[in-house]
């Protein structure tokens, strides 16, 4: 029977209070009973608008009526036949702005919860599911992935179950690119991606670590002396962007990128860690940026026991980060202070002075109050500064979450590559690049987006290699 409810199923979280203290999952997931509740939510719409705001094209309604029936397994089977990553996508895609956009539900009431149902149902599979993927039989071709992150591992496992000798080169020494050094646990728990890249490797997928190509081996190499008939770069955007104002060299200045992958990967705030992290208990941090990055590394810093400011220059109606990651950050106690933004990064070179006896380190910001006047190229209204506004804050850490883009290391290594003015590099509507038979795709290309637009990203260029190598 339908259900009727203009509301989803609440997810189920942990209390604000205990979550801030420590670094486990934040959303606990559906029972079994809320998520057939919630599919029953689902109208089954003829013409299906949801799977259009899905960038890998899911087939939703199929999936969410197996919910429905509480055949849970066959729901799995219906999104694995699309998504290489259900657990992820179910926990950080921005569905509201995607698939429960299109909800035909969302015009009156709110639109059915497919992400908190993908969850669900990925997790109920990992919980109960025996059998390990069979590699198909090997068709006889060798592809090169350059990166493990979504892009890369989509890519991967789309050819494998075609038949490919796939190998995923990672620069770092643990596979998931992004899923394991930029979100953190309480967003995407690690054990969940571990899952995933073991999957992956059932169905016969090897993944080098500790590569970086562009040094330890460069594309032309794999080409013409590894044997690789195609190349995939997925090697995503990883170098950060900063807002070249005074100050931004004292110790106790971080980017996003950088404070994110010590926590998440190097594990940095444990006692011994061999790429240790300051210590942030009792300190006062600010984070510049308004996007997901910035909450995560805003949340991050809460549970190290600091006082955490986010500074945005726009207002909050324009922060760009989801809904459900804002609210989250001011359930923690994380303070927003926005229409405001950062002129210097302020430090004391006196080692007499007793707040600090270390020479360059953080003691504070400049800033200035912003206001909104018409708006830019991305539709938003363009902060201006507001004369006669400037004021200093203390602080101990700033950390910068404004955005990266993609290191220049493969293009300048890599003969016959095209790159676009911001560092991204040129692809046709298939991911071909400017070189014959090297593909790209995800943040590599666009610079820093979504999941599930780089998952979209290596399905397109994974069809792509596939059609260009049966020709061969």
């Amino acid at each position: 029977m339908a259900n009727m409810s203009p509301k989803k199923n609440p997810m189920p979280h942990q209390d604000p209070q205990v979550r801030a203290a420590n670094f486990n999952e934040v959303a606990l997931g559906y029972t079994r009973e809320q998520a057939m509740d919630e599919a029953a939510r689902c109208l089954h719409c003829k013409n299906h608008p949801c799977v259009s705001g899905c960038p890998v094209q899911i087939r939703i309604p199929d999936f969410i009526a197996k919910v429905a029936e509480g055949d849970f397994e066959a729901a799995y089977q219906i999104i694995a036949a699309d998504s290489a990553l259900p657990a992820v996508c179910g926990r950080v895609c921005p569905q509201e702005t995607q698939c429960e956009s299109k909800c035909v539900r969302g015009i009156k009431a709110e639109s059915v919860g497919i992400g908190r149902l993908e969850r669900f149902v990925a997790d109920w599979h990992n919980a109960n599911a025996t059998e390990k993927a069979v590699p198909p039989a090997a068709n006889g071709h060798k592809v090169a992935v350059i990166g493990s992150g979504p892009a890369g591992l989509t890519c991967a496992g789309d050819l494998a179950r075609k038949g490919y000798a796939v190998t995923v080169f990672e620069a770092l020494h643990l596979a998931g690119g992004v899923l394991v050094y930029g979100i953190p646990e309480f967003r995407l728990p690690k054990s969940i991606v571990q899952k995933e890249v073991d999957g992956l490797k059932d169905l016969g997928v090897k993944i080098e670590t500790n590569m970086v190509v562009g040094r330890s081996i460069t594309i032309d190499e794999l080409m013409e002396e590894g044997g690789f008939e195609a190349v995939f770069i997925g090697s995503g955007a990883g170098l950060p962007m900063f807002m070249h104002i005074p100050g931004e060299n004292l110790k106790g200045v971080y980017s996003a990128n950088e404070f994110l992958t010590r926590i998440n990967l190097m594990k940095a705030y444990r006692e011994g860690s061999d790429t240790p992290i300051m210590d942030l208990k009792g300190k006062k941090v600010a984070v510049v940026g308004g996007g997901n990055v910035a909450m995560d590394a805003a949340r991050c810093s809460k549970r190290l026991g600091a006082d955490v400011h986010i500074i945005y220059r726009r207002s909050e109606a324009e922060l760009p980060a989801r809904a459900e990651e804002v609210e989250h950050a001011k359930e923690e106690g994380i303070v927003f202070k926005t229409l405001t933004n950062p002129t210097a990064v302020l430090g004391y070179n006196n080692p007499d002075d007793k707040r600090d006896p270390k020479n360059g380190s953080v003691i504070g910001i400049r800033c200035v109050e912003m206001e909104l006047g018409e708006p830019d190229a991305s539709g938003r209204r363009r902060p201006i500064v507001k004369e006669g506004s400037d004021f200093e804050m203390e602080m101990d850490c700033v950390i910068m979450a404004l955005g990266t883009s993609p290191n220049p290391l493969i293009k300048s290594t890599t003969r016959g590559l095209e790159i676009n003015r911001k560092g991204g590099i040129i692809v046709n509507e298939e991911g071909l690049t400017s070189r014959e038979g090297v593909y790209a795709g995800g943040d590599a290309v666009t610079g820093a987006a979504t999941v599930i637009l780089a998952m979209g990203a290596g399905k397109t260029a994974a069809k792509a290699i596939d059609e260009y190598l049966s020709r061969k």
